[in-house]
């Protein structure tokens, strides 16, 4: 908790790889994320509430139960990791990461990574911690994937027309319309209906017009 207090987003970072688990609590019942944002350190409400542990993902890379085959292939591990620990959820910079990596920027294994990340959402909400901040974004990371495979097998210019339509801003003002689109289709899909935190992004986004 106090290198959260402290506002030292590096040594946050480096306990949580160690394995500091943030889910305990201190002697009045809080965790080191919201006693943080009790503090106003933000930006490491931000680091704890995206950590991923590498082990919990590697977890996929191994046949399970009758699984003759892994569910995500050793190569994708590193780059899917990558993608899931970022702290900058803007959708273009999700593309970006996907089309600098070879390996990602394919439609099989884009395929293989939203499967996985849908699983990984699934384990979020129904695990004895519930998690909805780190369901909701695995599923809007599988969601951008899912369109990313959409451009990639129907569009010449692939990636780079999907990154194109997410900054096209509307004659009038320049509102990226495609791009707030594609983020209230991710919430709507969102499979959980009983989640506080889609119930309060609903409330907020529904009276808004794009």
């Amino acid at each position: 908790i106090f290198p959260a207090n402290s506002g030292n987003k590096e040594i946050t970072w480096m306990m949580l790889e160690a394995g500091a688990e943030t889910d305990v609590v201190n002697s009045v019942g809080r965790t080191a994320a919201q006693m943080a944002a009790f503090v106003g350190q933000h930006d490491c409400v931000t680091v704890i509430n995206n950590f991923f542990p590498r082990e919990r993902l590697d977890y996929y890379t191994k046949p399970q139960g009758l699984d003759k085959e892994p569910k995500l292939p050793v190569k994708l591990a590193g780059p899917l990791h990558k993608i899931i620990t970022t702290t900058n959820m803007h959708p273009v910079k999700i593309v970006l990461l996907v089309k600098e990596n070879p390996l990602l920027a394919e439609v099989e294994a884009l395929q293989k990574c939203y499967r996985v990340l849908d699983l990984i959402c699934e384990k979020c909400m129904k695990q004895k911690d519930m998690n909805e901040v780190l369901a909701m974004k695995m599923h809007y990371i599988s969601c951008i994937f899912q369109k990313c495979i959409t451009f990639l097998q129907e569009r010449e210019d692939k990636l780079d027309g999907f990154i194109k339509s997410l900054l096209k801003g509307r004659d009038k003002d320049g509102f990226p319309v495609y791009q707030e689109k594609l983020i209230r289709e991710s919430i709507r899909k969102f499979p959980y209906c009983e989640a506080t935190l889609l119930q309060q992004l609903v409330r907020s986004i529904a009276p808004v017009e794009i």
